[in-house]
């Protein structure tokens, strides 16, 4: 089988991806230095001379403050980009595979989200993801997308290498602890993907077919970012190297920034669970396991 993963160099996901994948066939990996998303025409041409059985998308526009005053760019890269890839997948008789966010939804429901409840995104960045959702399941390809959220890993960018940064630099750290979510290991999050496509390892376009939709797939429970921190903060293998003595709860209104973020925006993967026998273990071990890696 040939696949062919959008994202598979740089994203925290992707790189995951690119390894867990290998098994499953030849993975052609495929960044922005390779190719411009934006560029629709060129991306069909792309997947049209690459011919795989399987796109995976793990690219996207995640500039959350930036997208406020980029919306073409978000949506170019979130919503116009799934659709070619949707529509090539389509035309090859391809199964694709899409990450989507919990920023689809305006986190005021007061529970863990499931896939049927209504969506209203507070950001450019959450309108242009579910926008992308929409796009694939217009189209109507053979598609799993899959809605996470806060995903995570010691490599590049991310929450752990920040508040791990932060903690060899400061004697108190401020942590906002009203917004909830699901901490998820991009590492779990890139093996969990191939196991289930193992499932239908003779003829993956139909299993994707077959099992067509949208999932929420995460970290097993949730927390707030002050909870992550503390555990991150535990957890770190060079705990002699921290400066920070004290960590203390903050409000978000207290780190202004351009685009509002969800307040209680976790994932119910219930639904995910049930359809694929598969879950991803709690956020606490996953986080444990990752900074023991």
């Amino acid at each position: 089988m040939k696949i062919v993963l959008f994202g598979g160099k740089l994203g925290q996901l992707g790189w995951e991806l690119r390894r867990t994948l290998a098994p499953l066939g030849e993975v052609v990996a495929v960044d922005r230095d390779d190719l411009d998303l934006r560029d629709a025409p060129a991306l069909t041409a792309f997947l049209r001379e690459q011919a795989p059985q399987l796109i995976v998308n793990a690219s996207a526009y995640t500039a959350v403050d930036r997208a406020e005053t980029e919306q073409d760019l978000a949506f170019a890269i979130n919503e116009q980009a799934p659709r070619a890839m949707a529509e090539s997948a389509r035309a090859l008789g391809a199964g694709l595979i899409h990450y989507s966010t919990d920023y689809v939804f305006d986190g005021a429901l007061g529970r863990p989200y499931a896939e049927d409840d209504a969506t209203k995104p507070l950001s450019v960045y959450g309108r242009s993801k579910l926008a992308g959702e929409q796009a694939i399941q217009e189209v109507g390809c053979a598609h799993l997308i899959f809605r996470t959220a806060w995903v995570y890993s010691t490599r590049g960018d991310s929450f752990i290498t920040k508040t791990l940064q932060w903690a060899r630099q400061k004697t108190e750290l401020r942590v906002v602890d009203d917004q909830v979510s699901n901490p998820t290991w991009a590492r779990m999050l890139a093996e969990v993907t191939s196991m289930l496509l193992a499932q239908g390892i003779g003829d993956v376009p139909a299993y994707v077919g077959e099992k067509s939709g949208l999932y929420h797939l995460a970290g097993w429970g949730f927390a707030s970012r002050y909870e992550w921190a503390q555990q991150i903060l535990a957890n770190d293998p060079k705990r002699t190297e921290q400066l920070v003595q004290t960590l203390l709860p903050a409000r978000t209104d207290e780190f202004p920034a351009l685009a509002e973020r969800p307040f209680f925006s976790a994932l119910d993967c219930s639904h995910f669970e049930k359809t694929f026998g598969l879950r991803l273990p709690p956020w606490q071990e996953a986080l444990q396991r990752c900074m023991e890696a």
